[in-house]
């Protein structure tokens, strides 16, 4: 290898190495990762505690856990799985948008079949007609 090939060359392996951060991808701070645990655990205790207190109906307990759990969701893909617009040039946003519309399409399919063979297959029962 000559002196010119061997100084183009380290000056190159030095640039890849030198700059960890210029790979695209969305590197997390300390600072960071404490916030989304601090949320994370705010957003699990309130919860139990609304369970375990049993201060609201059930009904409106369950749709408050539901909700929190949705913005739990969110926490964890922005402060521990970094997605955002800007991470992988903007693929993994399209990717959790194409799977979120997949999820409901599914979801709702199944639950429409469900309800509709609940509706239409389920025996009424006369009591009188056998009396």
């Amino acid at each position: 290898m000559s002196a010119e090939a061997h100084n183009e060359h380290a000056v190159t392996h030095e640039d890849h190495h030198g700059d960890h951060h210029a790979d695209g991808h969305d590197h997390g701070t300390y600072r960071s990762y404490l916030i989304g645990f601090g949320l994370s655990v705010v957003l699990t205790a309130i919860p139990f505690w609304l369970v375990m207190a049993g201060v609201l109906a059930p009904q409106l307990t369950g749709l408050i856990i539901t909700g929190f759990a949705v913005v739990q969701i969110v926490v964890h893909m922005i402060f521990f799985l970094h997605m955002n617009h800007r991470s992988e040039g903007g693929w993994n946003m399209l990717a959790l948008i194409f799977t979120l519309v997949i999820v409901v399409i599914a979801v709702a399919g199944s639950v429409w079949v469900m309800y509709h063979l609940n509706t239409n297959m389920m025996p009424v029962h006369d009591m009188q007609v056998m009396g």
